[in-house]
């Protein structure tokens, strides 16, 4: 069931989120994996705004996996979709995108927005076949090239990243 998320979830997106950094270890980006989790606050400002949705498991609503979303260059823009590993290969992150399309229809988004690594199977290729396509540097936003610029700051710039687009109609697989 995907509900918006409660701040009592919020130990459990931290969780999420580092098991779902970790694997990158196994991808040769030990930097990534070690990543803190989000803080209290930061996941906070997300739900407050009405901007994190979670899949719970159905039996006891623990959260299994977790989405969070800005609205930037007039699309809504996807910051993080994590999955609990012991989760992945179940549509989880497809079906947290597709709420999020939902939401981004009936606020009036015309698109889905947000940046990820090139290289990564569970990245760029894996948006693709949900109705994604890379965006030049010629069609970004001002607010886009925010992000990219400050992601090329971070540990995140220390492999190929791109950004994406989908307008919020497009069908996934």
């Amino acid at each position: 069931m995907i509900r918006l998320a409660e701040p009592v979830d919020i130990e459990n997106l931290q969780q999420i989120e580092r098991a779902a950094n970790a694997i990158f270890a196994d991808f040769g980006m030990a930097e990534v994996a070690d990543l803190p989790a989000d803080s209290t606050e930061e996941f906070t400002r997300y739900i407050t705004a009405g901007r994190a949705w979670v899949e719970t498991d159905g039996s006891a609503e623990i959260p299994v996996g977790f989405i969070l979303v800005n609205v930037v260059d007039g699309a809504a823009h996807i910051d993080q979709v994590s999955v609990d590993p012991t989760q992945a290969r179940r549509g989880i992150g497809r079906r947290l995108i597709e709420a999020v399309a939902a939401w981004a229809r009936a606020a009036g988004l015309p698109a889905l927005t947000l940046t990820t690594f090139v290289e990564v199977p569970w990245n760029a290729p894996y948006y693709e076949r949900l109705g994604f396509r890379r965006l030049a540097d010629d069609e970004l936003g001002p607010g886009q090239l925010r992000i990219r610029d400050h992601n090329a700051g971070t540990i995140l710039g220390g492999w190929p990243r791109v950004t994406m687009w989908r307008p919020v109609s497009a069908p996934s697989s």
